[in-house]
């Protein structure tokens, strides 16, 4: 039977800014792969079409993935206005036959789970979490789908929409017949809780994982979750005096140079020069053609990012094209051991991280001995000076000229 899925991926995010001022958030990458490459891994074998649905930076997505990944045609369908998730999907129906599955294309799914919500013809994907005052969580009687209420103030359920919905072509004269939210939208949340008014929508509980990425260091928490399913394969050259520790993955035309010590699961892309005397801990993603000759530890490093001096670079995530200058270093630890606040669009956040370093955007460049506070965010085509002090988010993008 033919199958379809929907990928939502046309807004521009800002929680995820710097690394999404450049970039759609679907091309974000959690061990090198994109979130949207990892999404289609997950419906590979479930689905035939996927329709990706695309907005900001559309030529980004679209020239990354043109109209086939493996077996699974893609088509695009383009959502000129952000008017919500709603809105999206209805951009999407002349695409559509008969049942589909729609997922958020900023978070990564697991197909298991997904397979197990198509045994409904109607399901939504929950998960149980401990705050569910940040997410849309879902009113249920049994395992049927009553409400869904967006962020509750007050505790009125512990069960989180995942953001992922089986669903058929019904959905559409719902949607077609909905007002808009209180923020100006029209959600699909709204719509399947109309739909759930006159028909069973069963909620099913993730089984395997779910990793929803709202805040730049969520990236961090997937990218440690897939890389402890990685085995050692060295494609690269390693050179004398290197040691090399559990599983570790160097891709082809790497060089590490001697001296250098990678404690694994660390995986390394292509093209790459490490060392000599390079420290690189667990939990690390190095992207193609990086030269690296610095201690990295829980971090997200971009293509074509160089630290060839010694630095220090942790549970941060980096760009693309990134220079770390001679004796950066990304502070990461309150002296009280609390959680880490970081500002996101004017608002303190909580982290619920104790370690946390830096977020740097595309063509960041860091002066020599620079120090960044922890979750202090950098904005792309933005430089620090010598000894600079990163006490707060910068945002001066004063060496766009040297790169548009």
């Amino acid at each position: 039977m033919r199958m379809q899925a929907v990928i939502l991926s046309a807004g521009s995010s800002t929680r995820t800014y710097p690394l999404t001022v450049t970039r759609p958030k679907a091309l974000l990458k959690v061990m090198n792969i994109t979130l949207l490459e990892h999404n289609l891994m997950q419906l590979s074998g479930i689905v035939d079409e996927v329709v990706v649905v695309v907005g900001f930076k559309k030529e980004m997505i679209m020239d990354a993935f043109t109209s086939r990944y493996k077996k699974i045609k893609i088509t695009y369908a383009e959502q000129d206005e952000q008017l919500g998730t709603g809105h999206a999907l209805l951009m999407a129906e002349k695409h559509l036959k008969g049942r589909f599955i729609v997922l958020n294309g900023d978070d990564i799914m697991s197909g298991k789970d997904m397979r197990r919500l198509l045994r409904n013809r109607y399901g939504v994907l929950a998960q149980k979490v401990d705050d569910p005052s940040r997410f849309g969580v879902f009113i249920t009687e049994g395992n049927k789908l009553k409400k869904i209420i967006e962020k509750p103030a007050e505790f009125v359920s512990d069960m989180a929409n995942v953001g992922c919905f089986a669903l058929d072509t019904g959905i559409f004269p719902v949607l077609k017949g909905l007002e808009k939210s209180a923020r100006g939208e029209y959600e699909l949340t709204d719509a399947v809780s109309a739909l759930a008014l006159k028909s069973d929508v069963i909620v099913e509980q993730v089984h395997d994982f779910w990793f929803p990425i709202g805040y730049p260091w969520h990236l961090l928490d997937a990218s440690s979750h897939f890389l402890r399913s990685i085995k050692r394969d060295i494609k690269g050259s390693v050179e004398e005096n290197v040691t090399i520790k559990g599983p570790v993955v160097i891709g082809k035309g790497t060089v590490i140079r001697p001296n250098t010590y990678i404690e694994g699961p660390v995986v390394i892309g292509k093209d790459c020069i490490i060392g000599p005397h390079a420290y690189i801990r667990p939990d690390t993603t190095i992207g193609d053609r990086c030269k690296l000759r610095a201690e990295v530890f829980d971090a997200i490093i971009g293509d074509d990012c160089v630290a060839k001096h010694y630095s220090y670079i942790a549970h941060s995530v980096l760009g693309e094209d990134v220079n770390v200058g001679a004796g950066t270093i990304t502070a990461d630890y309150r002296h009280d051991g609390k959680n880490h606040i970081t500002i996101v669009k004017d608002e303190k956040i909580d982290t619920y991280r104790r370690k946390l370093g830096s977020f740097m955007g595309d063509h960041v460049r860091t002066g020599i001995n620079t120090s960044i506070y922890p979750g202090r965010k950098i904005w792309p085509w933005t430089g620090t000076l010598p000894g600079e002090v990163v006490t707060k988010d910068k945002m001066d993008m004063s060496l766009r000229e040297h790169f548009v």
